[in-house]
């Protein structure tokens, strides 16, 4: 069969296979953020230097995922053309971000994970 991109030859029995579309996708969404948890980089103590905790955790987690999400699309030949559409969507539910921090009540059980020692610290704090 002729393949039209660039998958490993490894790789091309997938292809025929329709129940595994996206697998690309799937592993590299997957593989980024866990290779971001172990090496210990960490984009929430960036945006914590210009806003407080809870923003920067939900900026942080929305921005990793969406550069996650085109780095994966980019990559997989079926969602390759969804590339921008996918970033497009995941950065445009930042816009209730404002609206959400004045008017939504948050509950007091409710953690916000920061970078590594912030976790730590919040397990220290709530586990005696």
């Amino acid at each position: 069969m002729e393949h039209g991109h660039e998958l490993p030859e490894f790789l091309h029995f997938l292809e025929e296979i329709n129940i595994v579309r996206g697998f690309i996708f799937g592993f590299v969404h997957t593989i980024i953020p866990l290779i971001g948890f172990y090496s210990g980089w960490s984009i929430n103590r960036l945006l914590k230097i210009v806003s407080n905790g809870y923003v920067a955790g939900i900026f942080g987690v929305v921005f990793a995922h969406v550069v996650a999400d085109f780095i994966a699309a980019t990559l997989d030949p079926h969602l390759k053309s969804a590339a921008v559409g996918i970033v497009i969507g995941g950065l445009l539910p930042l816009i209730a971000v404002p609206f959400m921090e004045k008017f939504v009540t948050k509950s007091k059980y409710h953690i916000v994970a920061g970078d590594h020692d912030d976790i730590k610290k919040d397990l220290g704090d709530h586990h005696h």
